[in-house]
């Protein structure tokens, strides 16, 4: 028994050197365990706030040379440095400190959404269609992808037209696809009959760079012409809601970029390089929510097509998926390493695209709460990402007058209600059951190494490259009845692109 302690005993460094490579392991844990609980402090974004946090935590209030993001990032080191502390010893976090830190959150980074909102959620319908999709055979799906992506590859261009004096920093189509609308640096926005490219109308509502444009749901379809049709945002500050400016908003501090009409068409958001994104009620001209949580400039900003949710992309390299029912955090999209200038939710609901100034785009699903694919897109910025959203029916599409109300319900209940006869047991079934599969199949991007590209939406591969004479293409959308593409152009161009180059 002595010989065998005696043997335990024994150093001969192998011991020490072991126990020395488990204490940096451990080390190195805790190290990328501190910075994965950083990302998730709530602190303030205003920098007064910030000064005063680190002033009570016996801190320099400012380094010399040092910015308000770099103050905010300190911050949040000294933070998890104090927390990772306080766990190593096991300490109790102090009661003041966790109510306060709770205070922060709730006033910095959400604010309660109103019962309007609440009520605007839609998700019934889109999620009763997907069970009848979910029970397409797969033989039947295989041949309306071939389909679709067949006549994606197709995609040429049809021609290229002045649009403005300055860059034409944002394209979007009309929701009947007749018209174009463009927003440029000189502040100008213009509408533009497609595919003729003839202007319409030019309104000066802005003095400043358009940062935005975005058409109301209904406008070309049942709005009235006196109606608001659609928002803009600028450089100048200023959210103006058209035709004939009806009104113009102003809370932000500093540009707006990226606008936004809720699908119900009773709100609109808008971005700015203020650090935060604003909800404003169209009937009333007045500010719902001032959202802060981008660390810097937030530049794009989308709704999910259920009205439940919002997101938003920032200079900070962050998007956020935000809830509008109680205006929390749903999701964190952290992975991009530049600014993320394009965001776009998929019809499905559920995946988000995001396009960075790091060349990718990034596939997000809220499912999982994490990113599920990264795409190599382009040689520079990715500036816009568009999925394509397809109309109720499909062009020139007329129902026959004694067909049932079953597909055109896009619910089970209706099928159900119809037992002889079931989706895609007539021709024009067939018809429209492709046509509502095809939404969501297939997205667009732009970047600047002066391409637009369109990329299959299932398995994330590249469909057709389509050049352009702009040098840096600035953003990119599509049609709703599928039949163009257009992109905006740095050199003050608009292309239009279609199936085999014509219409």
């Amino acid at each position: 028994m002595s010989e065998l302690t005696l043997d335990t005993l024994v150093d001969d460094g192998s011991y020490a050197a072991s126990e020395r490579a488990r204490i940096e392991n451990q080390a190195i844990l805790d190290e990328l365990e501190r910075k994965k609980k950083a990302r998730t402090l709530a602190v303030p974004t205003d920098d007064n706030k910030v000064k005063q946090r680190l002033r009570e935590l016996g801190e320099p209030i400012t380094l010399f040379g040092e910015r308000p993001p770099d103050r905010r990032d300190r911050l949040i080191y000294v933070l998890s440095q104090i927390n990772a502390a306080r766990g190593e010893d096991g300490m109790q976090v102090d009661e003041e400190s966790s109510e306060e830190s709770s205070e922060d959150e709730v006033e910095e980074f959400y604010t309660p959404g109103s019962l309007e909102l609440l009520e605007a959620r839609r998700a019934q319908k889109r999620v009763a269609q997907q069970r009848i999709d979910s029970k397409m055979p797969l033989g039947r799906i295989i041949d309306i992808r071939k389909k679709v992506f067949a006549e994606v590859k197709r995609f040429a261009e049809l021609g290229s037209q002045i649009g403005d004096e300055r860059p034409v920093s944002l394209v979007r189509f009309s929701p009947n696809s007749k018209y174009l609308l463009t927003g440029s640096w000189s502040g100008n926005v213009k509408l533009w009959n497609v595919p003729q490219c003839t202007p319409v109308r030019t309104y000066r509502g802005h003095n400043d760079r358009v940062g935005g444009v975005a058409w109301h749901p209904e406008a070309t379809k049942s709005q009235s012409e006196d109606a608001v049709n659609f928002v803009s945002g600028a450089a100048d500050l200023a959210v103006n809601l058209c035709e004939t400016p009806i009104a113009t908003m102003k809370g932000h501090a500093d540009r707006i970029a990226r606008v936004a009409f809720h699908p119900s068409g009773k709100y609109v958001a808008s971005a700015s390089f203020d650090t935060t994104w604003r909800l404003w009620d169209v009937n009333t001209q007045k500010e719902l929510l001032l959202q802060e949580g981008h660390s810097k400039e937030v530049f794009s900003i989308e709704f999910q097509n259920d009205g439940a949710l919002c997101a938003s992309g920032g200079l900070d390299a962050i998007g956020r998926v935000w809830d509008l029912r109680t205006g929390r955090t749903a999701m964190v999209l952290d992975g991009h390493v530049q600014a993320i200038f394009g965001i776009s939710f998929s019809p499905n609901g559920y995946q988000i695209a995001t396009g960075s100034g790091d060349d990718t785009i990034r596939i997000w699903d809220m499912r999982s709460l994490k990113a599920l694919y990264t795409i190599p897109a382009h040689m520079s910025n990715v500036s816009d990402v568009r999925f394509f959203y397809a109309d109720e029916l499909p062009p020139n599409y007329t129902p026959p007058s004694s067909a049932p109300d079953v597909v055109m319900n896009g619910t089970e209940e209706a099928a159900e209600s119809n037992p002889d006869v079931k989706p895609a047991d007539k021709e024009e079934d067939k018809v429209l059951e492709e046509w509502r599969y095809r939404s969501g199949l297939y997205f667009a991007s732009a970047g600047y190494d002066g391409f637009v590209k369109l990329w299959s939406a299932d398995d994330w591969q590249l469909l057709r490259t389509l050049p352009t004479d702009g040098g840096k293409v600035m953003s990119v959308d599509l049609s709703h009845d599928g039949r163009m593409l257009a992109s905006g152009t740095y050199n003050r161009n608009f292309q239009l692109f279609t199936p085999d180059g014509g219409i």
